[in-house]
């Protein structure tokens, strides 16, 4: 099979030295099944299956309550027991009791399971306690711009430290229609790899469907779908806002535990991430958290967020992978879009803008110096006439 890697591929590639059980999760289409396929290739023993449990024949098989049952269902498709297995199970969520399988196939055959699932929503509590130290759960993300680029087959130079990202008049002009694609279109690969808009749009669009007539449905008690499809909407304008709850509870019509309800649920399915401020943990949640979406193409779709929101949207999925984030803010005064805490690094700073200038720096850094952060950096789109000291967003890979 023709794959173009991903970056989480090594680490799964090391896992398979392990027993551990193997679970990847993430969004719907975000790339799981294509995965799996990769990581079985890499399995030295020949002694392995994959099985889908959408299938209603399969699925059927590992409902059985005598797992035994499973067992000699695997022998019949020629799997030998007495010798190392590893079998590939993708879309787990579809089989409630699947853990249970999984433990006492694990425990009494020392079988290798690969595993993948739509939800983390579903998965907390999926695999009870009787599964710890048996899994290694690995989150898989829309496509970052690095990646992005892979997929469409442009070379670029990946970097890693903050100041190698700065503006490059010359990087600009080779990759900023890339990079406009990207923000406008998200990071999932069947969108990434369809050149026509329109069908790019149609592809998000069954995507979204899929999340709420599937996801939604057999995830979640909601008895109010329409609700959540409401609020969806609502927080698709509000992208790198504060969440309001009263506000949000008025406009969608819910109560207070029923907004929770909704907005845990749309976390935990990989559609909002709630980021919180930088603060010690007891004043971080009175300060509120702030409102991103995983995939621009999504949010999109949902409604017409404005392109200074998409753009920080990006950027908010683009800085994901390099460390902790969290955002500044004193009330109304002012506000630092992200704080970016990295492993051996002291915290940095930095502001989105659309068109940085000057000005905007000196703010920056005069927030900082309060507040003891001594690395800032503007992030922008488009660079502005005789101020190019900034990180442009499509040198974030």
């Amino acid at each position: 099979m023709d794959i173009v890697k991903r970056s989480v591929f090594p680490a799964l590639k090391d896992a398979l030295t392990d027993q551990r059980v193997i679970v990847i999760t993430g969004m719907r289409r975000v790339g799981k099944t294509t995965t799996l396929h990769w990581l079985l290739d890499q399995v030295v023993t020949t002694n392995n299956i994959y099985l889908d449990l959408e299938r209603l024949d399969q699925r059927a098989v590992f409902e059985e309550s005598n797992y035994e049952v499973v067992l000699n269902y695997l022998r019949n498709l020629g799997m030998d027991p007495d010798s190392p297995m590893v079998v590939a199970l993708d879309e787990i969520q579809y089989v409630p009791n699947l853990p249970s399988v999984v433990k006492y196939l694990y425990d009494h055959y020392g079988i290798k399971f690969l595993l993948t699932g739509s939800s983390s929503y579903y998965l907390k509590n999926f695999f009870s306690e009787s599964m710890a130290g048996r899994k290694i759960i690995f989150e898989m993300s829309p496509l970052g711009f690095g990646e992005f680029l892979e997929f469409r087959g442009v070379p670029y130079r990946r970097r890693t430290a903050l100041d190698e990202m700065q503006y490059d008049p010359h990087e600009f002009e080779r990759l900023k229609a890339y990079y406009e694609e990207f923000v406008k279109y998200g990071g999932l690969p069947d969108v990434v790899l369809e050149p026509r808009v329109e069908v790019k749009r149609e592809i998000l669009n069954d995507i979204f469907s899929s999340y709420i007539n599937i996801d939604v449905q057999s995830l979640a008690d909601f008895r109010k779908i329409g609700e959540l499809q409401k609020l969806l909407k609502v927080l698709a304008i509000r992208i790198g806002n504060k969440l309001e709850t009263s506000k949000l509870c008025n406009i969608v019509g819910v109560s207070r535990p029923t907004l929770k309800g909704y907005l845990e649920f749309l976390e935990k399915t990989y559609i909002i991430y709630q980021l919180p401020a930088y603060a010690r943990p007891d004043k971080s949640a009175a300060l509120g958290r702030k409102l991103y979406f995983r995939d621009n193409g999504i949010a999109g779709i949902l409604a017409n967020p404005g392109e200074g929101a998409l753009f920080e949207n990006a950027i908010f999925n683009q800085l994901w992978g390099y460390g902790e984030l969290a955002y500044l803010s004193r009330g109304n005064e002012y506000e630092v879009d992200f704080i970016l805490t990295q492993s051996g690094e002291p915290p940095a700073g930095l502001e989105v803008k659309y068109h940085p200038v000057q000005s905007d720096e000196m703010k920056l850094r005069r927030i900082a110096t309060k507040h003891r952060i001594s690395r800032t950096w503007l992030v922008g789109k488009y660079p502005s006439p005789g101020f190019e000291e900034f990180i442009w967003g499509g040198t974030i890979f």
